[in-house]
């Protein structure tokens, strides 16, 4: 019974739980408020176990499938369903959901009702968007996730919030909005919404071509892709450390994961005739934003940039699996490829999100985010320089860490095909080490500027607890990815299959 609704009490309980902490709490109970959200967010971990449990890694079907009619006029339908793609990124929602209270239990101090609210709703809407196998579905939940995300960058932001919520909402809105015009071009072709019944399509070059273009702008700008990627910054920048977490671990992969469940299986032709467009646009993502990053004074635009560069190996594994079958047809190599991009997205929210937790629990004490402000914090904050420094090292993709297994899979996958995109690619592992080491090196180890960093408070409590959670899970997926990389195997071969399988 469990089973058959378990989608919708991931969705719909975080959202009531939202619902009732606004209702119910306000700043004089601002602990009340704390405790619900923490409450609901270890809620939905427990509703996770027999998700995880009762999944079966063979198969490449939906399972735990909801279908229950909507708007029957237009074949509009609530349905649910997960398969290995899917199902990681809701365990990583609800995981990431419960970092964003812990982190932010000592540091949101007004309106914390509504704080916690805005991410608990977050939640229910990110899990429905990876759950909806219905397009009008995944399309309502793709933009009622934006409110919140908006609002807590627009009201718990920095200085500049107002100017970096409105890019956000702009830039997303706007791709949005050609995504639609796509799907319903397709209800036409398919009489069905449903998004399974897209993939056997008989599609002209022309028809396909217009359609991932479609796409293209809905899911680059949430990857974030150069050059769409300048919201990004500004939005990292003046968003909470919260909001931070959510757009790094959740936000970005929405687009690797649009381009995975729509514009390969839809459109094969046209991805294969325009993989180098991505790709070209990957490599630039991956170079230049790299060495934009290092020139950053700005730790969280350091690290915001960082993403972009990450990213950029994601959608590089995703689309080389058209090279590698234009020029060698080598199927393990495929599978790696696109194997690597899905451990690249994970990783990335680990090791960034844990990072920008860590630049919140400074500035909190320090009010500053430049790193010219910083030196010698390891002499105050000894268990969190240490914390930090593996985060970082995830970040670089030292071996043993989460960041290494996806960049490794990808490389070493498109090494035979093209020389050159890998060793591009590659210089990653050299530019990420330049920023990151720099900023570490600076902000830890530098001369003393400041004479209030000797009155720093190291992590302890919450704080403390969130970060070792990030911790365990950098290192389990770096010394022992195999239980990831199994779950999502099946379905991976299954759209490897349809994204090579030509419509002409």
């Amino acid at each position: 019974m469990l089973d058959n609704m378990l989608l919708s009490l991931l969705i719909w309980i975080p959202v009531m739980g939202g619902a009732i902490t606004v209702a119910t709490c306000s700043d004089k109970n601002a602990n009340l408020a704390r405790s619900i959200a923490l409450f609901v967010s270890l809620v939905s971990i427990a509703l996770c176990i027999p998700l995880y449990t009762h999944f079966d890694t063979n198969t490449f079907q939906m399972q735990f499938v909801e279908d229950v009619p909507w708007i029957a006029a237009y074949h509009i339908h609530y349905h649910l369903g997960v398969d290995g793609i899917s199902m990681p990124m809701v365990l990583l929602t609800t995981l990431t959901t419960l970092i964003v209270v812990l982190a932010s239990w000592h540091a949101i101090k007004n309106k914390v009702a509504q704080y916690m609210a805005a991410f608990l709703i977050m939640q229910g809407m990110m899990i429905g968007m990876f759950c909806a196998l219905d397009s009008i579905l995944f399309y309502v939940f793709w933009e009622a996730m934006l409110i919140p995300i908006y609002i807590s960058i627009g009201v718990w932001g920095s200085k500049n919030r107002s100017y970096a919520a409105v890019k956000f909402f702009l830039y997303t809105f706007v791709g949005s909005a050609l995504m639609l015009v796509a799907l319903l071009f397709l209800y036409f072709k398919a009489n069905s919404f449903y998004i399974l019944d897209f993939y056997p399509l008989q599609l002209t070059l022309h028809e396909q071509t217009w359609i991932f273009l479609a796409f293209l702008l809905a899911f680059a700008v949430k990857v974030p892709m150069w050059p769409v990627h300048t919201w990004l910054p500004d939005a990292h920048t003046e968003a909470p450390a919260g909001g931070s977490v959510v757009l790094a671990a959740l936000m970005l992969k929405m687009g690797v994961y649009g381009f995975m469940r729509f514009s390969m299986p839809i459109a094969p032709d046209a991805c294969m005739h325009l993989f180098w467009l991505m790709v070209i646009l990957s490599l630039i993502s991956i170079v230049y934003i790299g060495l934009v990053a290092i020139v950053q004074q700005d730790m969280k635009k350091l690290i915001a940039y960082s993403s972009v560069a990450h990213m950029g190996f994601a959608t590089l594994g995703c689309f080389m699996i058209y090279g590698i079958f234009e020029i060698t047809h080598d199927k393990l190599d495929m599978y790696m490829s696109m194997e690597g991009a899905m451990v690249q997205m994970i990783s990335h929210a680990f090791s960034t999100g844990a990072m920008f937790v860590g630049v919140g629990i400074l500035y909190n004490q320090f009010t500053s985010r430049r790193i010219a402000d910083f030196g010698g914090v390891v002499n105050s904050m000894p268990v969190f320089a240490t914390l930090f420094m593996l985060f970082a090292m995830s970040n670089v993709g030292l071996p043993g860490t989460s960041g290494f297994v996806g960049e490794f899979l990808i490389i070493i996958s498109i090494f035979k095909a093209n020389f050159w995109v890998a060793f591009l690619a590659t210089t990653t592992v050299v530019l990420s080490a330049s920023y990151t080491l720099w900023m570490y090196k600076r902000v830890f180890f530098g001369e003393i500027v400041n004479e209030k960093i000797a009155a720093l408070k190291d992590v302890r409590g919450l704080d403390l607890g969130a970060l070792v959670l990030l911790a365990i899970a950098v290192l389990f997926i770096g010394i022992y990815p195999a239980p990831l990389l199994n779950l999502f195997h099946a379905s991976v071969a299954h759209l490897l299959q349809l994204s090579i399988t030509s419509k002409l």
